[in-house]
């Protein structure tokens, strides 16, 4: 008879401790930072989240704000230093902010930020001209190794996801990565322009930056960064062609530093609830950014260790000084 009332009050107790935090998350009205100015990939995550959070009944209200400059750095030191101990604020960030940090020897580090959920991740793509001279990763290798500063590689801003491949590229192939020849661009016509018009040898980014053209014919793909072929996609990766390079552009969202557990935990099952929502998923199909979901500790043993390896990348190649 004791042990029958003590089950149920256990599942009573249950009950009411999950509907009382479901009723917390949909009492929640936040704030969510893009350390970016409107229209790039941190903004749009965040607006993103903005819709999903309230369309799946996670949140009352979500409020974005932007602030850009210097690849995050600026937007992190207010958030760590304005949003302090906060429930209800968050960060959109992602492997971009990892070496403009670095780069910047910015004061303020992602150590300081409370992790709270890796979102989407986009695999990276090496294209050349469809006339081209090089077919297949290999080529590309052999040719990195027999001159590299003969190699020029087209991509998005020094010490982000483009920059760190080429470096992880030439590395991995027996080149100098510290020889890179890297060429920036503001923006991805830019770059594609380049490509297309032969000033590169070869082209980095997102594999749907240039999806359109390499269907089109007028760009070749060289290798993906997936550790496996990509469903639907007839591209071979790196690793098949016997090239070890793994690399995946992902976005997280973080949280203030001083919260308590109880505050994290109620932003990482918000975060959770909307991850699984429909919301999202269609968000996922409509802007073709891959599902990357990892949450609390998982998440934040996976920063420390992308921390230590992007740094240790652009120290490799002298952007960053040991």
């Amino acid at each position: 008879m004791i042990s029958s009332r003590m089950r149920l009050f256990g599942a009573v107790v249950a009950l009411l401790v999950g509907a009382s935090s479901s009723a917390l998350a949909q009492q929640l009205e936040l704030k969510l930072m893009a350390p970016a100015a409107p229209g790039g990939g941190w903004d749009q995550t965040a607006r993103s989240m903005q819709q999903a959070l309230v369309a799946a009944g996670v949140a009352r209200s979500v409020q974005v704000t932007n602030v850009p400059g210097a690849g995050g750095s600026v937007g992190i030191a207010q958030f760590v230093n304005g949003a302090k101990g906060d429930g209800n604020q968050m960060m959109v960030n992602g492997f971009v902010m990892v070496g403009a940090l670095a780069m910047n020897k910015s004061p303020v580090t992602l150590d300081q930020v409370t992790p709270i959920a890796r979102l989407t991740e986009e695999i990276q793509v090496i294209v050349v001209p469809a006339n081209s001279p090089l077919k297949t990763a290999q080529d590309l290798a052999a040719a990195v190794k027999a001159d590299i500063a003969k190699v020029t590689f087209a991509g998005g801003s020094a010490g982000g996801v483009d920059h760190v491949m080429a470096a992880l590229f030439a590395g991995t192939v027996g080149a100098d990565a510290r020889k890179i020849n890297y060429i920036p661009f503001s923006g991805g016509g830019e770059s594609l322009a380049a490509i297309l018009g032969g000033k590169v040898t070869a082209g980095i980014s997102g594999l749907s930056e240039y999806e359109g053209q390499i269907k089109a014919g007028k760009l070749r793909a060289l290798g993906v960064t997936s550790p496996q072929r990509l469903p639907g996609v007839d591209i071979p990766t790196f690793k098949e062609q016997g090239i070890d390079l793994v690399l995946a552009n992902w976005r997280s969202v973080v949280a203030p530093p001083g919260i308590t557990p109880e505050q994290r935990k109620v932003l990482s099952d918000a975060v959770e609830k909307m991850v699984k929502s429909d919301a999202w998923k269609e968000i996922l199909k409509q802007k073709g950014w891959d599902d990357a979901y990892l949450g609390g500790d998982a998440f934040a043993d996976f920063l420390k260790k992308e921390i230590a390896r992007v740094t240790e990348v652009l120290k490799s190649v002298g952007l960053v000084k040991s």
